[in-house]
């Protein structure tokens, strides 16, 4: 299998990114993607399927010379995010932080070309200065400067490609499928909880609460009426050790939502502190809550050894657990709702260092249905999250599988020449 170093400037066309003026609201707001390295997974999925930011059909005409194609490869060039990478679903454009590559497709198979490229961003980090800090830069003429050793023949190309994206293929589906599956659970919920359209519904009265019209044997509860449990945990005096790899201590980072976790910022601690620890563990079916920070009031359900059978938070995260008057996936997806998300946000009263206690999260108030209607919803509702649980695993085995392949399979360790791959 016979290889060739190219500079990146051989690969396709090179393009900067660049943000429309923001002083102009015109030029936003509409269903074209602009792409910031915030918007781009860290090595979870390939394509951008949407971004936070949208550019209007003014904002699309004004940048017409920067617009990149389907199956272009964005690659995030300043920053602290530096190598973050992508492909483009549809047409669109980035901000300045990236360089895009516009694959010249009668030499490379663009995934093929994404996927060597994603094996080369370790030298790209080591370029600009190993992680990343705010400061690191890679310009446009050091960017197609950058050399890298590919195969000629397309066949090859296509063949590494096909077996990678198959994996890559597998875990976005279930993505998909975790989606659905998340999308139905909330709507279960909102029918039951929120527009009272439950088992037995029909036959039911109502009056007058502080949180509006609810069944008349339904009652309004804080937390504490309802939590057995609310703890968070703790982290080694100085800190993590950077080579104590056995037990994950999940932060806020990781505090994300439902079957939505990232391996790549895990860190963690040593079993002997994990063993001293007197709370912060783990259990099926906690439900976690961020405590403190820019994103106050995410939450995430964990179970079922999703994301691990052992581990445990750090001081950032409150563990909440309660007791027979409710269930965890009731709290979770009351919890989840907007209203109550952004009561979350209201408890926090530190505006430079936001942040909320055990007394406040205690004495928030949300409806608690009759019990029976509670266990009604929870059959319902268990298989699904089940379900996001063992997807959410499997992905785990398949990115591991994928990433394990991906340098053997670039390097020509594992010979694809006379490979049939379907």
């Amino acid at each position: 299998m016979k290889t060739k170093t190219y500079q990146f400037k051989e690969l396709g066309k090179i393009v900067t990114g660049k943000t429309p003026p923001t002083s102009n609201s015109e030029l936003f707001g509409g269903n074209y993607q602009f792409i910031t390295p915030s918007d781009i997974p860290t090595f979870t999925e390939r394509y951008i399927q949407n971004t936070e930011r949208g550019l209007s059909q003014l904002g699309y005409n004004k940048m017409r010379s920067i617009i990149l194609p389907y199956n272009s490869i964005g690659i995030v060039c300043i920053g602290s995010t530096i190598g973050k990478i992508c492909l483009t679903s549809n047409e669109c454009i980035t901000n300045q932080q990236l360089n895009s590559i516009i694959v010249n497709k009668e030499k490379f198979n663009p995934l093929y070309l994404y996927y060597s490229i994603r094996n080369f961003i370790p030298k790209i980090k080591a370029i600009t200065g190993g992680t990343g800090s705010g400061k690191s830069i890679l310009n446009k003429t050091s960017f197609e400067k950058l050399e890298i050793e590919l195969y000629e023949d397309v066949n090859i190309q296509n063949k590494i490609a096909k077996i990678l994206s198959n994996y890559d293929d597998l875990i976005e589906n279930n993505n998909r499928r975790i989606k659905i599956l998340e999308e139905m659970a909330q709507k279960i919920y909102k029918e039951w909880f929120v527009d009272f359209k439950f088992p037995g519904h029909e036959t039911t009265t109502f009056k007058d609460s502080p949180l509006g019209k609810i069944p008349n044997d339904w009652t309004i509860s804080n937390l504490e009426n309802i939590l057995s449990c609310i703890e968070s945990g703790s982290r080694p005096k100085g800190g993590i050790n950077s080579n104590d790899t056995e037990i994950p201590s999940i932060g806020a980072e990781n505090i994300i939502g439902l079957g939505k976790y990232d391996y790549n910022k895990e860190k963690y601690i040593s079993d002997e502190f994990y063993k001293k620890m007197k709370r912060g563990k783990i259990q099926s079916l906690d439900v976690l809550l961020y405590k403190d920070g820019a994103q106050l009031g995410r939450k995430s359900i964990f179970g079922e050894n999703f994301p691990h059978s052992k581990c445990c938070v750090n001081e950032h995260v409150f563990i909440l657990r309660t007791n027979e008057k409710c269930s965890q996936y009731y709290l979770f997806f009351t919890l989840d709702t907007v209203v109550n998300t952004e009561k979350i946000k209201q408890l926090n009263t530190n505006a430079a260092q936001p942040g909320i206690n055990q007394a406040q999260v205690n004495g928030l108030t949300i409806i608690l249905a009759q019990r029976n209607i509670i266990e009604k919803f929870d059959v319902i509702i268990s298989p699904i999250v089940s379900e996001i649980f063992k997807l959410c695993i499997k992905n785990q085995t398949l990115k591991q599988t994928r990433d394990i392949l991906l340098p053997r399979l670039i390097s020509g360790e594992i010979n694809v020449e006379n490979m049939e791959v379907q």
